[in-house]
């Protein structure tokens, strides 16, 4: 048992964000579900951390509880949607952090949780079919779908390779997510496929208007408005830029005819300090 414990903590201190993300939200899971099955032995109904933690639709049960517009999207319903989370979260999130830094990731998750977090909200006390209706939310779903939708803004025509399909472009996958959410509407999880298009919402606005949309480090301070510069130092300044801007757009034509694996270490590199950005 010692052991195991020594591994995961060594595992949590040197994994990617990504592996860090995943075991938080299998930590938050047996947690939840051991609490509540202690709970039921001493005749409580119901699961109370699980209720404490999910977000509800009632904008008057929200504010008793404000925490939830992030807590619930560490929050899972049942072993296979947190498996299912998980997956898709290994993959995407590991595509992200090939090209953006691991704050970035971090940012878009829970940005995405809460823009999915407040569709949900609103649109329980906005349309009149949703209105007076009791649910809950949980699950990392719009958090994922802001990930995957922002890398997809970024390179579109970036392929994955699909089991049984084969390749299949990035832009592809996200819309038939998308128009899936929006055709099973009406399925019994109203709520999951709002709160999903409430993600993928951000992930688009986030990279499609990044000066506009931006969350990430609103107070740091913009230093370069202090500083100034010579005339020639501004110019190359601009070479600089605009070369490193070329070098992206040739490096990004390249993956999107021969995929990632066609770059160089050097191109790689190249496009991993750009993304950190």
């Amino acid at each position: 048992m010692n052991n195991i414990y020594t591994q995961t903590k060594h595992k949590y201190q040197y994994g990617s964000i990504v592996e860090k993300l995943i075991m938080a939200n299998i930590a938050l899971f047996l947690v939840t579900y051991l609490l509540g099955s202690l709970s039921w032995l001493f005749g409580i109904q119901g699961n109370i951390f699980y209720k404490w933690l999910s977000l509800p639709a009632s904008v008057g049960q929200y504010f008793s509880k404000p925490w939830t517009l992030l807590t619930y999207g560490f929050m899972h319903g049942g072993f296979i949607h947190l498996l299912f989370n998980m997956m898709f979260l290994f993959y995407i999130g590991n595509l992200f952090i090939d090209y953006f830094s691991s704050k970035k990731l971090i940012s878009f998750y829970l940005w995405g949780t809460i823009f999915g977090g407040i569709t949900f909200v609103a649109s329980y006390n906005y349309f009149p079919v949703l209105q007076n209706q009791k649910a809950t939310l949980v699950g990392a779903s719009s958090a994922i779908m802001a990930i995957l939708v922002g890398i997809t803004t970024y390179m579109p025509n970036f392929e994955l390779k699909v089991r049984f399909v084969g390749f299949v472009k990035l832009w592809v996958i996200s819309l038939v997510f998308v128009v899936l959410d929006l055709i099973l509407l009406n399925d019994g999880n109203t709520g999951g496929h709002l709160a999903h298009l409430g993600g993928a919402l951000y992930g688009y606005m986030a990279i499609r208007f990044p000066y506009k949309l931006s969350f990430q480090n609103p107070f740091k301070s913009k230093t370069h408005l202090k500083t100034s510069y010579k005339a020639s130092k501004k110019k190359k300044s601009s070479t600089t830029t605009s070369e490193a801007q070329n070098k992206t757009n040739h490096i990004l034509e390249k993956i999107s005819k021969s995929g990632y694996d066609s770059l160089s270490k050097e191109e790689k590199e190249f496009l991993f300090q750009q993304g950190k950005k």
